[in-house]
């Protein structure tokens, strides 16, 4: 077996676990859920869902909390059009890379309507224990294989790392060595935020996933206010 046949076999597995999780983990909550929440569909390579050895022992992270006091929120592994068509609103937080077939059927899905909170971080800093090149840690930056650009965007590297106080959902977050975005959609004015109108529907791109942590140093009190206002502004558009 090759090196390149052996990485490939390790994210199959790691795939197979997150749908296994995945599936325990909507039939846990569909009994705890109560009915009349919007739905959001959730897509992430950071432990918000399951701790980083998938055991829902846990209860979920403070971001899945937040997440489920406004949604009912379903775990997806894949962006493909079967999966999409379920649901109107996605979350993307800082997710693995997906296949140009998995892209197309994205790029299909907003402008057919759908609404996506895409977390793009161009240098994650979340702790992990798993080393680095295991395929079931979460990637060091976001994975854009063309989207970005097909929407009329530029992710840059943050000039200075570290933390910064910027604004989210109207609210004051502390996001950590943010990157900045460039382009043709509505950009907001510290370019943490661009809020693109594709299609029939929408797409929201924030240029950092570190501030979901909730732990940095500094005020983070309306880190999770400011992500769950802006599902909501885009859920409403």
């Amino acid at each position: 077996m090759t090196a390149k046949q052996g990485r490939w076999i390790a994210v199959l597995v790691g795939l197979a676990l997150l749908a296994a999780a995945g599936f325990a983990f909507v039939v846990e909550r569909e009994q705890k859920t109560p009915a009349g929440k919007p739905e959001l569909m959730l897509l992430t390579s950071l432990p918000i869902i399951f701790g980083e050895e998938f055991g829902l022992e846990s209860g979920g992270s403070p971001a899945l909390k937040a997440l489920e006091e406004r949604y009912r929120v379903r775990p997806i592994s894949v962006t493909d059009s079967k999966t999409l068509g379920r649901g109107k609103l996605l979350l993307m937080a800082h997710p693995l890379a997906q296949s140009p077939e998995m892209l197309v059927a994205l790029d299909n899905w907003v402008r057919d309507g759908g609404r996506v909170l895409l977390l793009a971080d161009p240098l994650l800093e979340w702790p992990s224990k798993r080393p680095l090149g295991d395929p079931l840690r979460p990637p060091p930056a976001f994975a854009d294989t063309g989207l970005l650009q097909h929407w009329g965007l530029r992710l840059d590297l943050p000039d200075e790392p570290g933390p910064k106080s910027q604004r989210l959902g109207g609210k004051e977050i502390l996001t950590n060595s943010p990157g900045a975005l460039f382009g043709n959609c509505a950009i907001s004015g510290d370019r943490l935020a661009a809020r693109c109108k594709v299609g029939k529907g929408q797409a929201t791109v924030i240029a950092d996933a570190d501030f979901l942590i909730g732990n940095l140093d500094g005020p983070t009190s309306d880190n999770l206010n400011g992500l769950v206002a802006e599902l909501d502004a885009l859920g409403q558009d």
